[in-house]
């Protein structure tokens, strides 16, 4: 027997009263309470646990258990009388269990599944995925798909299914604790609370499981509890006792139950709100800061207790705010203050009885028709009795008669001959053809649900078609949606409280991809950002599930893998259509596909395509943080290399510049000396008209100043003047008219 709280060992007793009879047991209200609630509870669902019951039956039955047939009918028809020639034929054809297939099957096919949602300002859309992959990794571990479907099967068979929450530890040397989906597969042994009005029971005050054991069992698992003996006498004339236990069995309830604690809830400035008497609420007062508004509040709290009815063998506070067990309903209605549940088999019975009828009723007229009497004239039989006796039952190779024969006229009269069989009747062909439409007709189910082709050629016309005749089965996969959502919201309610310590929690993707990622309950942010402190690259993040408000919304749809197959078989298309695709989305094409190597051939294709075709958001935080600062100095490096290009050519340009003025002086000193030279015998004004003819000759030409110089005209002349300035009376020469010697 599974532990729901996962803190105390199977065998081991917790809280035992001494003595079940004794006036000062301390648990003596709460089992009176107790036993109270299950015999209520038991009182409320017998009537209709019985029909719940018979639809079980009916739906598992065959050839062989004949239970699809009543009792009196079989008793008529001589098949309970051991007749083998002369009995009636009870044939069983169930159609039934293709029927209740046809909409459990569609559900795992299109498994409805709850999504995380940020509910108020605290909360962060990266935790709501976090929790996500949390509670798609506690449906992996648990299998919850099982639990899942028997809830579903023993919906639409009967009218109701549950599906239970557990804790348990992650190993035996840790005392860190594990969520976990469980498996309900007998749902007479859950007993909710008949009062609760939400088709999951959420709102349900309490809830039974029940398991009965054998004496040497509970024994075995209980050492340390009341023996039987003792349980049997002191539960003498108790009628609540006597549906507990009896000679060779006792039964062990698991006992879900809220208790209720008015409780003053204080509103302090900044809207924060605190319990009276909590820490945070004396730290307030001490303060010396007064509550803005109070008002008294009904805190409730989930207790778990393991009874044998007679006293309490554990009990512990379930960690969650919700009974962890969740109903999956079928059909419900009230009537007169009695609850009735029913499946997709309980209005299908009569049309199936009738079915099974009008086909054995065929096979009757059948098999009778081998065996029409032969008819003769008198005296042929005479000494050939016993072989014409069991003419219908024994292969004879031959069959002899008198050959004398004859009529008044002496002429030999005709062999004897079968009597013509009665014709297959056209009404019954019709009943039993009018029978299978009954089924299908009250199921819900015509011939687009199970699959009967009609006139409709195109793939859109057939969904269509197929869609219309799901809808009269939908609110089984819609009350399906229900429970899983509120399975999801307790999940997200008990995951803060069960992860409550630093630890590495592994997450699913939607694509069944393992992740693993870092959960430290203690910081005050929702998500937490460790960067470098040199380069500001992200190493890692850290989430608290704790901060902030989360909601769960559920959708209802293919499998991750179905989508996968549709979206291969769609891109086929448009690849085939388009070749030149391939070279910008080959890598999602066979990323989709499902055989060995399809992941690595994958990658190798996504290098060969332009990185600007990549989305970043395929790529690691830490890389891509890396890849914009490779970038930004990449960029940074280009402008400092076009900087020092440019300072290059401007000391290449100023360089030229200091060649060109050197050569313009060394020409100058040249000329001057030319003119000294010449200069002998000549006049000073003379002398001053060759030179500035020169220098305008020098000026229009541009041999003293070169090509490249990027100076203006005016300047380059003025700084030539004054070189000339500067360098004529070095040189011994009369300055020019007008200028000061």
């Amino acid at each position: 027997m599974s532990d729901p709280t996962g803190i105390n060992k199977v065998g081991q007793v917790a809280d035992v009263g001494s003595n079940p009879a004794d006036p000062n047991d301390q648990h003596r209200d709460k089992l009176a309470e107790m036993r109270h609630r299950y015999t209520m509870a038991v009182s409320a669902y017998s009537d209709s646990r019985e029909d719940e019951l018979d639809d079980l039956r009916f739906m598992a039955g065959s050839p062989d258990n004949q239970w699809q047939w009543p009792a009196d009918v079989l008793q008529t028809r001589g098949s309970v009388q051991g007749q083998t020639i002369n009995a009636r034929p009870c044939l069983t054809i169930n159609k039934l269990p293709q029927h209740v297939r046809m909409v459990t099957n569609e559900q795992r096919q299109n498994r409805p599944s709850g999504k995380v949602i940020p509910a108020d300002d605290n909360a962060d859309v990266e935790v709501a995925a976090i929790y996500d992959g949390m509670v798609r990794h506690i449906e992996y571990m648990s299998d919850a798909d099982v639990a899942y479907d028997t809830a579903c099967e023993n919906q639409v068979t009967y009218g109701e299914g549950y599906i239970r929450i557990l804790t348990e530890y992650c190993d035996e040397n840790s005392f860190d604790q594990d969520l976990r989906i469980g498996r309900v597969r007998n749902s007479f042994s859950v007993y909710m609370d008949p009062m609760s009005q939400d088709p999951t029971g959420a709102d349900a005050e309490w809830c039974f499981i029940t398991e009965d054991l054998t004496k040497e069992e509970y024994e075995r698992e209980y050492p340390n509890a009341a023996p039987l003996s003792s349980m049997l006498a002191s539960g003498v004339g108790d009628q609540y006792l006597s549906q507990w236990l009896d000679e060779n069995t006792i039964r062990i309830a698991e006992y879900f139950y809220y208790t209720h604690k008015k409780e003053t809830l204080n509103l302090y400035p900044g809207n924060n709100s605190f319990f009276e008497g909590t820490p945070e609420d004396k730290d307030m007062k001490r303060m010396g800061v007064k509550p803005i508004r109070s008002r008294l509040v009904d805190r409730r709290k989930v207790m778990w207790m393991k009874t044998n009815g007679y006293e309490v063998l554990q009990e512990q506070e379930w960690a969650g705010k919700w009974i962890p067990v969740v109903r999956v309903i079928g059909n419900e209605f009230e009537v007169e203050g009695q609850i009735y549940i029913s499946g997709l088999v309980r209005n299908a019975k009569d049309a199936q009885r009738m079915y099974n009828y009008w086909t054995s009723q065929e096979a009757e007229m059948l098999a009778l028709a081998p065996k029409a009497p032969f008819i003769g004239y008198g005296g042929q039989f005479e000494g050939y009795e016993m072989q014409w006796k069991t003419a219908n039952t024994t292969n004879w190779p031959y069959l002899e008669v008198n050959p004398d024969v004859t009529d008044g006229a002496g002429a030999v009269l005709p062999l004897p001959q079968r009597a013509a069989p009665p014709l297959p009747q056209t009404g019954l062909i019709q009943a039993k053809m009018g029978a299978s439409e009954d089924i299908k007709s009250t199921t819900g189910q015509y011939d687009a649900s199970l699959g009967v082709g009609g006139n409709e050629r195109s793939g859109r016309a057939i969904l269509a078609r197929e869609k219309q005749g799901d809808t009269g089965t939908y609110h089984y996969v819609d009350n399906l949606a229900r429970a899983i959502r509120h399975i999801t919201r307790q999940l997200v309610d008990m995951i803060p409280k069960i992860y409550d310590t630093q630890r590495i929690a592994r997450i699913v993707g939607i694509d069944g991809e393992v992740d693993m990622v870092k959960i430290n309950p203690e910081q005050p942010e929702p998500v937490k950002e460790i960067r470098d402190m040199e380069s500001g690259i992200l190493i890692e993040k850290i989430y608290n599930p704790g901060v902030g408000k989360y909601d769960v919304v559920v959708t209802t749809g293919p499998s991750y893998m179905t989508k996968r197959q549709e979206s291969m078989d769609a891109m086929s298309q448009i690849l085939q259509g388009n070749p030149q695709l391939w070279g910008v989305a080959g890598d999602l094409f066979v990323k989709n596909m499902d055989w060995p190597g399809a992941q690595e051939l994958a990658a190798r294709l996504a290098k060969t395509i332009d990185p600007k075709l990549l989305e970043n958001g395929d790529k690691d935080p830490a890389l891509q943080a890396a890849e914009q600062q490779i970038q930004a100095m990449g960029q940074e490096m280009e402008q400092m290399y076009a900087m020092m290009q440019n300072f290059q050519k401007s000391v290449e340009v100023q360089d030229l510049e200091r060649k060109n003025f050197e050569a313009e002086i060394k020409a100058y000193q040249a000329e001057t000396q030319r003119i000294s030279a010449v200069s002998a015998g000549m006049t000073a004004e003379q002398i001053q008209d060759i030179v500035m003819g020169t220098i305008a000759a020098a000026l229009d030409t541009g041999d003293l100043v070169g090509q490249e110089l990027e100076r203006e005209p005016i300047n380059m002349q003025e700084e030539a003047q004054e070189d000339m300035q500067e360098q004529a009376p070095m040189q011994g020469q009369m300055p020019p008219e007008g200028m000061p010697e």
